[in-house]
């Protein structure tokens, strides 16, 4: 499915990290990686040397790790710059770093990587980097909603990260609790709730299962996004991958989502997967 993956790099340690998980993926999915500097207008010589020094080593360890991979480099605005270089290079998955400024104020709204996430023609990852040591995700948390878009590439995505760190996938879906009038909230037995697994969190496993990945499922009842947030402190996962797709990354400029809360919240590192492949093949 990914053949040709970018990964975007900047002075800063978390474009660095970022472009260690694109490095890993590629790995895992036999395609050419592409590591991406673009300097803006006004940035400092001192700042333009750190990326570049950056670019020169994710380089040598892609070509240690045996894979192939080429370096660009450009000037201008970022979005414009690699908008292009995407379609010109055919891309098909671009990696993106969230920056903490970013993260304090409503993400969604006028930052450089939300634009990449909108308007770039190919699927988009954007990671926001916890934890600054060495990236080596053991457990990697995939929340799900009861209806999910381009369910092949998500479970993709999600199977290739996991092979490429030898990971093991906890899928997680928080469904409604259910009441009963004049009784209040139920409570149900495990074996209850995975009667209530819907249809699309199934699917979505099926395809998991395709790549031969440790793979467990779990359900929770609550407020969403706290309790993906306390899933993944209490149970130390290193990873979560969410997926969104263009239309609630639109509804997000207006009113937030989920997906925005966990980013902000998140207690490891967090990666938000737009997908635009329409199937596995």
């Amino acid at each position: 499915m990914y053949k040709r993956i970018l990964s975007t790099v900047n002075e800063h340690l978390n474009s660095v990290i970022t472009a260690r998980y694109a490095l890993h993926l590629a790995k895992a999915c036999g395609a050419r990686l592409y590591l991406c500097f673009v300097a803006e207008k006004g940035m400092s010589d001192a700042d333009i040397e750190k990326a570049e020094d950056a670019m020169k080593r994710l380089f040598s360890d892609a070509r240690d790790m045996d894979m192939q991979v080429e370096s660009i480099s450009a000037t201008g605005r970022p979005v414009q710059e690699i908008r292009k270089i995407v379609r010109e290079e055919k891309i098909d998955l671009v990696f993106v770093s969230a920056r903490r400024a970013d993260v304090r104020r409503r993400f969604y709204r006028a930052t450089t990587a939300s634009e990449l996430m909108l308007k770039l023609p190919c699927s988009v990852a954007l990671i926001r980097v916890v934890h600054m040591g060495r990236v080596n995700p053991r457990k990697i948390l995939s929340p799900l909603k009861a209806r999910i878009d381009n369910v092949p590439e998500r479970a993709y995505f999600t199977a290739k990260m996991a092979e490429g760190f030898n990971s093991k996938v906890f899928v997680f879906h928080t469904p409604k609790p259910i009441t009963r009038f004049f009784h209040g909230e139920i409570d149900l037995t495990p074996m209850e709730w995975d009667k209530r697994m819907p249809a699309d969190v199934r699917d979505f496993m099926g395809h998991i299962n395709k790549y031969s990945i440790d793979l467990e499922g779990r359900l929770a009842p609550g407020s969403v996004a706290r309790t993906i947030t306390v899933e993944a402190a209490s149970k130390r996962h290193d990873l979560i991958i969410m997926g969104a797709t263009g239309r609630s990354l639109l509804s997000s400029l207006l009113r937030g989502n989920p997906v925005e809360k966990v980013l902000r919240e998140t207690p490891c590192d967090f990666i938000i997967l737009k997908p635009r492949h329409k199937d596995d093949k």
